[in-house]
């Protein structure tokens, strides 16, 4: 299986396969319960200010997953702009990943996400809500094998957040 990721920022083909995904995205965290996503989806009045956001802003990468040459999925780097207090600012987020159900549990997401620490070398953090367990597992799995176990988390206000360092191999 081969994984690749690609920046679809000004390909309008790739924008338009992830508005159509993008209310599968939703459901899927809709479905934690938290309160937070039930409002949004396909028939979210703001999406289009949402991608317009995504594919216009300096400071987001938008990426599509793919398999071979099939899109299966989607992430959205970030560059936060300003840190929370206390803490050293991260030079990316990820703000945004899917995979697609149907391709999960195969290692297509742990590769992609390898792909995108690589291709964005820096200080990393990663947020998920503490209700998400799977992408909990998902990132902690993810995160300690990239960095060789070179990570911290924390938990608090309900969410999780791993820190830590990516780059070519020999600089981690």
């Amino acid at each position: 299986m081969l994984v690749s990721i690609r920046d679809c920022r000004h390909l309008k083909n790739d924008r338009q396969w992830i508005q159509s995904v993008y209310g599968e995205y939703m459901d899927s965290l809709a479905d934690l319960n938290t309160g937070l996503f039930s409002v949004l989806g396909a028939d979210n009045p703001h999406e289009d200010e949402i991608f317009a956001n995504w594919f216009a802003n300096d400071h987001s990468h938008p990426l599509l997953i793919l398999k071979g040459s099939d899109p299966v999925g989607f992430a959205l780097v970030t560059r936060p702009r300003i840190p929370a207090a206390g803490e050293p600012a991260a030079d990316y987020r990820m703000s945004e990943f899917f995979v697609r159900s149907q391709h999960r549990r195969v290692g297509m997401g742990r590769d992609a996400a390898k792909l995108i620490f690589d291709r964005f070398a820096g200080d990393w953090e990663i947020i998920e809500y503490l209700r998400n367990p799977g992408a909990v597992a998902f990132w902690r799995r993810v995160v300690a094998a990239y960095s060789g176990g070179r990570y911290t988390e924390r938990s608090r206000h309900g969410e999780v957040q791993q820190r830590f360092k990516s780059g070519h191999p020999t600089t981690r």
